[in-house]
């Protein structure tokens, strides 16, 4: 069964270029712009990982980050925080992020730490190759 990652990023582009190579890489992905409670969000979807943006319309993702870190449901999924202001983040603390990825980014980055953060928090790391 394919891992899935749960998107949230205001930046249609973005999600739908991260939904389309995750998927390529055998991910279940689910992409949002906006949800205002990200902890049911990932619950509801079953998400093995997270992967944030900072900046968001009137959320601060690394608030988010938090919410999920800190709340016992969902503080072992693995987060990673992406962000264009990777000076911000260092200058703010992490938050509990899993990783961290600026952008703009090369999306084998992307995939190499997706497999980096599954493999740290024991959950191994499957390819579409495998699942199928």
């Amino acid at each position: 069964m394919p891992k899935k990652i749960l998107i949230l990023d205001d930046s249609e582009d973005i999600l739908a270029v991260m939904k389309e190579a995750l998927e390529m890489d055998g991910y279940e992905v689910q992409g949002l712009n906006y949800t205002d409670d990200i902890c049911k969000a990932a619950i509801s979807y079953n998400a093995d990982m997270v992967i944030l943006d900072f900046i968001l319309f009137g959320i601060n993702g690394g608030e988010l980050c938090h919410m999920l870190k800190t709340t016992p449901a969902t503080a072992h999924i693995p987060v990673i925080m992406v962000s264009a202001y990777p000076r911000v983040l260092e200058s703010l603390g992490n938050y509990g992020s899993d990783a961290f990825i600026a952008k703009p980014f090369n999306l084998s980055d992307i995939s190499d730490t997706i497999k980096s953060c599954f493999l740290k928090a024991g959950n191994g790391v499957e390819h579409a190759d495998c699942d199928f």
